[in-house]
Parts: C-alpha cells; sequence; structure tokens
C-alpha cells in the first residue's frame, strides 16, 4: 500500500530559469542510472526477494527514499522550465548561429509535450526502459548491482554539479550526492554481511556446485589483449578473491575447439545455403505435406 506525502526531503529552489541544464538533469532523473531506475530496482528486488527480515525491509526502505528522489528531481526541473522563454523561432532567432546553439540545448518535449515539466526519458529524449532494473532474486547478486547503480549516479551527478553555477540547483545535488555516498556504503556493508555470515558468497550464485563447472578454467587469467602488464596485476597469480582457487595467467586461451559445420535450419526459414535451390524447394515442399510445421 502506497501513501504520498506532499513534502520533499530537501528544499532546494533554483536561482533563475534555465531550459538546458533543466534537459541536462533529466539524465539523473530517467536515465539507466538515473533515480527512476534505481527507485523502481530497489522495489521490484523487495517483491522479489526469498527471505523476511531486515534485508527486505531495508531494500524496501530505500526504494520508497529513492522515489522521494524521483519528485525532487521533478520538481527541479519543473522550476527551471517554469519561466524559462518558449524559443519562439523568427527569422531573426534562426539567423543568430549562438541563440540558435542555445535554443538546440534544450528538450523540445519538456515544453511540447509536459508542458514545461519533466519526462521519464534521459538527457537525449531516450525513454526510460524497464530492462534498465536488475531484481534476481540472489541477494549478493542485486546488492552488487545497487552499488554499482549508485556509483554511477554519483559519478553522474558530480559531472553535473559543476556544470552549473546555480546555488539552488548544487544545494539539491550536493543533498542526493551525499545519498548517494550513504547508499553506496549501505549496499557494499550489506554485501559484505552476506559473505560474512555464509547466506550468500562468491561465487554467485554460491549454492551452485563448483564441482559441476569447468575447473580447469575457473581461475584463469586468458589474455586477449596484446597489452603487456595484465599477469602483473593480484587477478593473475595467487590465491582468488573468493578463497575458493588459485589463479594462473596464461597467454591467449588454453582451451580451442574447430569451428562447427554451418547450420541448415529448416528450409522455409528461406535462408541462403549451399545447398543448391532447387533441392531447398524440395525439402520445403516435403516438410509442409508432412505438416511439419
Amino acid at each position: 500500500m502506497y501513501f504520498h506525502k506532499q513534502e520533499l526531503q530537501f528544499k532546494s529552489t533554483p536561482d533563475k530559469p534555465d531550459a538546458v541544464y533543466a534537459r541536462k538533469l533529466q539524465e539523473v532523473l530517467g536515465g539507466q542510472y538515473g533515480e527512476i531506475s534505481v527507485a523502481l530496482q530497489y522495489q521490484f528486488q523487495a517483491w522479489n526477494m526469498h527471505i523476511p527480515g531486515k534485508y527486505r525491509d531495508m531494500v524496501f526502505g530505500i526504494g520508497a527514499e529513492e522515489m522521494g528522489h524521483v519528485e525532487m528531481l521533478a520538481t527541479m526541473i519543473a522550476q527551471l522550465l517554469e519561466k524559462a522563454p518558449l524559443g519562439i523561432t523568427g527569422d531573426a532567432v534562426q539567423d543568430d548561429p549562438t541563440v540558435a546553439a542555445v535554443l538546440g540545448g534544450t528538450d523540445l518535449q519538456q515544453a511540447i509535450v509536459a508542458g514545461a515539466g519533466a519526462r521519464p526519458v534521459d538527457s537525449m529524449g531516450n525513454p526510460w526502459q524497464g530492462s534498465y532494473i536488475t531484481a534476481s532474486g540472489n541477494l549478493l547478486a542485486d546488492f552488487t548491482a545497487n552499488e554499482n547503480a549508485e556509483m554511477q549516479g554519483r559519478v553522474q551527478a558530480a559531472r553535473l554539479y559543476h556544470m552549473t553555477d546555480d546555488h539552488g540547483v548544487r544545494d539539491l545535488l550536493k543533498f542526493l550526492i551525499a545519498r548517494d555516498t550513504m547508499h553506496q556504503n549501505m549496499w557494499a556493508t550489506a554485501a559484505a554481511e552476506l559473505r560474512e555470515s555464509g547466506l550468500e558468497t562468491m561465487p554467485v550464485p554460491s549454492n551452485f556446485p563448483q564441482h559441476k563447472e569447468n575447473q580447469e578454467v575457473n581461475y584463469q587469467y586468458l589474455n586477449f589483449s596484446d597489452g603487456a602488464e595484465a599477469k602483473n596485476g593480484p587477478w593473475a597469480s595467487g590465491p582468488s578473491f573468493d578463497g575458493k582457487g588459485e589463479y594462473s595467467y596464461h597467454d591467449g586461451p588454453t582451451t580451442s575447439s574447430p569451428m562447427p559445420p554451418p547450420t541448415h535450419p529448416d528450409s522455409r526459414f528461406y535462408g541462403t545455403t549451399e545447398l543448391p535451390n532447387t533441392i531447398e524447394k524440395i525439402a520445403g515442399t516435403v516438410q509442409d505435406k508432412l505438416n511439419k510445421e
């Protein structure tokens, strides 16, 4: 059950309208690592979770907070657009390359489609996609993905911080960046506790028996690049990170196999093969008569 409280988690008001920057903020709202993504990712993870208690409660709580961050950014975008010029393109404007460049930096659909409001899109206008979400049901896999999401989001917010001198916008970004700091630490802490408790360990999934994998290659570093320094890394020799194997370094693959012959699908797919065309036609006719759909 959801309730909406008409308050924001943090107060911030832009100094002035800025339609160009409003478009930039769309990235951390509706981009791959934007607030819409993390809000729904965390909630789907909680809905898909198979264990009750502190982990589920924590994920639900952070998912709800992130939905509030969606609202904060949507509100800020609307404020930046509120008194921004409509961008009426008369001949004089079109002839001025400087003005044309400024107008070209705005998201026209924020005006035309959303009526000076935010949209569920990234900074290039690409619609937000549900495929951005990771919710596997494996807590270590999901919490590690969440660490990455918060890291990518914080990188983008930090870059946006330096793209404006608006004090109100910077105040909002400083708050969101600080929450990203907390969430990075939180997911890393939760993932570490999962490993320490033995509830889930590496490699993920840890309840898949390793004797069923090809153990000859499971800790080999195979160098497929002509760079020479990779062999000096800790991933190329010594005990593996999960403590269950020993790294080894190899120049190139340690296994190989001849390429299998080309496949020959049903003739009614009409792919070109080395068989004569007439034979392909006959094969398709026979398959039709045999009702082999």
